[in-house]
């Protein structure tokens, strides 16, 4: 049976005076490849209903337990928020923006889970590790 994920990803960037558009809509795309952008004036927005590409790249980067700390520290109810450095971004890279807000800006990302709980989905996206491998079921 395939499990069935209803989010709405909501994302944000600021676009500050020094930078170029285009650029931080390529950071935001690199991340979410499936969002559908728009550009208004000073930011960059964006709904997207999958983290597909997210859970590729922490698996890639080895870096599941750092997303789940992310994830379930800034957990509301069903919402989860975490941000991301925009110049990482557009590396096609993840990493978290934590402490100092970063120079650049940084790439706000607010996850709403409908189905099934934000639990199982962190799970999908970035499932428990043991030895730094994840942990199959």
């Amino acid at each position: 049976m395939t499990d069935i994920y209803r989010v709405d990803v909501e994302i944000t960037a600021p676009v500050y005076d020094t930078e170029v558009t285009s650029r931080v809509v390529d950071a935001v795309s690199n991340i979410f490849p499936n969002a559908d952008l728009e550009e208004e004036f000073g930011e960059i927005r964006a709904e997207a209903h999958s983290m597909d590409h997210v859970s590729e790249l922490l698996h890639r980067q080895e870096i599941l337990d750092t997303a789940r700390g992310e994830f379930f520290a800034n957990r509301e109810g069903d919402t989860f928020s975490f941000a991301l450095k925009k110049q990482a971004a557009f590396e096609d890279r993840i990493n978290f923006s934590v402490g100092e807000p970063d120079e650049l800006g940084e790439i706000s990302v607010r996850v709403r889970v409908m189905e099934p709980t934000v639990e199982e989905y962190v799970d999908h996206i970035a499932p428990p590790t043991e030895d730094g491998r994840p942990v199959e079921d």
